[in-house]
């Protein structure tokens, strides 16, 4: 496939997590250099405080999304930095600017259709975050070996010829608990999009891309870059799809991911 930049108006991208070793920091340097956009909304835990607090890791890669993020807003696309949990201490700059992004605790997204979506990270609305902080981070380093045994899973499966797959994902969506505690997280925070008077809401937080409208105002949530490697794009017509990209550069994907979910 010829070498192809796409552009939409509106890129969501979340839960980066800068700074770890599951970090998918390659792919997302590729699918920023073949996405661009208006608008940038960076919808939290780009870098992971967390982990680097315990284990300083920082390749050049990371360093190359970070400067590459930069270069766009100095080239004029407006990027939004709604900070996480795991990069909170941003929350403490809310209403500034860094290198010409802008950093708000949420805001406001009014999209090409008129459609108002209210975009926040989430954490807020997670009941273990919010209410028992060192089981949080008990389950953070839990997803971290999770993430290990992916990746020797994983490379195991290129080897015998077979595509990627997340088996940390896998096993979440079949943990009943688990499921119970995406769909809480869900109505609440379609919740405070009602409470905000907005037709939608777009986060990150869990790690699990999705697009619906099964209570009402529309629920976005945009995935990550440690596992999905997603992110969610708005066309000049206001339509929202879910973007799954797993480039590699000696095999681009076909722009149109296969599995890619739009907005009805």
């Amino acid at each position: 496939m010829k070498d192809a930049t796409r552009r939409y108006r509106t890129l969501f991208i979340s839960d980066v997590h800068l700074g770890t070793r599951g970090c998918q920091a390659e792919h997302l340097l590729d699918f920023l250099k073949h996405h661009e956009a208006e608008t940038i909304y960076l919808v939290g835990d780009i870098v992971d405080t967390w982990q680097l607090k315990s284990t300083w890791y920082w390749p050049q890669a990371h360093n190359d999304v970070v400067q590459k993020l930069l270069r766009k807003a100095r080239k004029g696309t407006r990027v939004v930095y709604v900070p996480g949990n795991h990069d909170e201490f941003l929350r403490d700059y809310c209403g500034t600017h860094f290198g010409g992004i802008e950093v708000v605790e949420s805001t406001i997204h009014r999209a090409a259709d008129g459609r108002r979506y209210l975009v926040i990270h989430g954490d807020h609305f997670d009941m273990v975050v919010r209410h028992a902080r060192w089981l949080a981070y008990l389950g953070d380093h839990a997803y971290v070996w999770a993430l290990a045994a992916n990746t020797i899973f994983n490379r195991v499966r290129r080897r015998l010829g077979f595509p990627y797959w997340s088996l940390s994902q896998w096993a979440k969506l079949k943990v009943k608990s688990a499921v119970n505690h995406i769909g809480a997280f869900e109505t609440n925070l379609v919740g405070e999009a009602r409470r905000a008077d907005a037709d939608g809401v777009i986060c990150g937080h869990i790690h699990h891309a999705d697009i619906h409208d099964r209570y009402g105002p529309t629920y976005v949530n945009c995935g990550d870059w440690v596992e999905t490697c997603s992110a969610v794009a708005e066309h000049p017509d206001g339509r929202l799809e879910i973007i799954v990209w797993h480039a590699r550069p000696d095999r681009m994907p076909d722009l149109q991911a296969a599995g890619a979910l739009q907005a009805a």
